[in-house]
């Protein structure tokens, strides 16, 4: 069955090339109307000069005569009354002067013409003087059904590629997230294919993301659950001081496992930051190096962002390499070609150079690394979430000298300068 889409576009098309037709045969129509009444007028001009008034009866045979031969018709002049006064060839018939047969009967055309004076002029001949007029309608009617018949197979192409595409919508509406729709083309369908496409990859990369970030959770949240249980009931049997510390260090790793979720969920959604302002990276470094015991170093640079989100990109970075790594650890801050580099290193056993991009991943734990030592969490991922969204990136590097290297490139904040005025 016809697709409705389908049917609408192709009776629209049809109907058109009809309304066209029409238009078109009516002005025809007219104008054939307007052309014959100025063709008539001319004609009965021309014949009236030939044979005037005044000619001779004599004069007018040898004309009519002439006439005859050369066109092999049957001629005759009759006065204003209707009586015959001259003729060629054949004789015609008595009622020729009838409005019936102005436009011929059986094989023969016949020409009537009144003149000025009165006089008429009527010509019998197998042949019209001029091309017979035939009905542009047919004409129109035909070139509509061509074009008609012409169309069909590209409507056809048309709305089967829009059928394609609300196929492929409709599956990936039905749970298939790996259902795509073909992006041959280069014209419009093509375009909305294409623009389908990427909205689904990037969906299903969100959806991929989040439930590996919710299988992760879920794995890493019972960890610091079942520790705080037997901390419970450790307290209870025999409270004291230290079990109350461990049922709080606990409850703090659960609430900052929870907010790392929560945000880098969101910032999953987010395409464009909010609250932008011009951040000094070394003063941050600096204050977050102060409360975390690192020695910071290098030089001012100013970046574009959230500030509350750069600082837990760099407090993330500290505390990763003073839970992961060794000492020391340093952090310094540079600027070079137009972009702020954050450093922090550690001393430890570092990170193999094939997992230098893996550690970035939610929850990844290193290969040699026992569950209970636990994993990266979700620390390193939200540093590579963050600076994405500042337009930046990270990277990890195995520094000379053993240890692990975490850098992170930030685009600094270019001041426009002031125009003094009248400059």
């Amino acid at each position: 069955m016809r697709s409705r889409l389908f049917l609408k576009i192709y009776l629209t098309l049809l109907a058109s090339l009809a309304a066209v037709a029409v238009a078109s045969a009516a002005f025809v129509w007219l104008g054939q109307g307007e052309e014959e009444s100025g063709w008539q007028s001319q004609r009965a001009r021309f014949v009236a000069a030939l044979i005037p008034p005044d000619m001779d009866s004599g004069s007018v045979e040898a004309t009519l005569e002439r006439f005859s031969r050369a066109f092999g018709a049957d001629i005759a002049v009759y006065d204003p009354r209707g009586r015959l006064i001259a003729s060629a060839g054949r004789p015609l018939p008595r009622d020729i002067l009838d409005k019936s047969w102005r436009h011929g009967r059986g094989n023969f055309h016949t020409m009537v013409t009144e003149l000025p004076d009165g006089r008429a002029v009527a010509a019998r001949m197998e042949r019209p003087l001029r091309p017979s007029g035939r009905n542009p309608l047919a004409y129109l009617a035909l070139i509509a059904a061509v074009i008609g018949v012409a169309a069909y197979p590209v409507v056809r192409h048309l709305t089967r590629r829009l059928e394609r595409l609300r196929a492929g919508v409709d599956a990936w509406g039905r749970g298939d997230f790996v259902a795509r729709v073909p992006e041959d083309g280069s014209d419009e369908v093509a375009a909305v294919a294409k623009s389908f496409n990427r909205a689904a990859d990037h969906v299903e990369r969100l959806i991929k993301s989040h439930r590996a970030l919710l299988a992760n959770a879920s794995h890493e949240l019972r960890s610091p659950l079942a520790r705080l249980r037997m901390a419970i009931d450790l307290y209870e049997q025999a409270p004291n001081a230290n079990r109350k510390e461990e049922v709080i260090r606990n409850l703090s790793e659960l609430d900052v496992l929870i907010e790392e979720i929560l945000l880098a969920s969101r910032l999953d959604h987010v395409e464009e930051l909010d609250a932008l302002e011009s951040v000094d990276l070394l003063a941050l470094v600096s204050e977050e190096g102060a409360r975390n015991g690192v020695e910071v170093s290098g030089t001012p640079a100013t970046v574009e962002g959230d500030a509350r989100l750069l600082r837990r990109l760099v407090r993330n970075l500290l505390q990763n390499a003073l839970h992961h790594g060794g000492p020391p650890v340093t952090a310094t801050v540079a600027q070079a070609d137009g972009a702020a580099i954050l450093r922090v290193r550690d001393h430890g056993t570092g990170i193999a150079n094939s997992e230098g991009d893996r550690v970035f991943e939610p929850f990844y734990r290193p290969s040699g690394r026992s569950e209970a030592a636990g994993g990266w969490g979700l620390g390193l991922a939200l540093v590579r979430q963050i600076a994405e969204r500042h337009g930046g990136t990270v990277r990890y590097e195995s520094p000379p000298g053993g240890g692990a290297c975490f850098v992170v490139t930030l685009p600094a904040y270019q001041r426009t300068p002031l125009r003094a005025e009248g400059g």
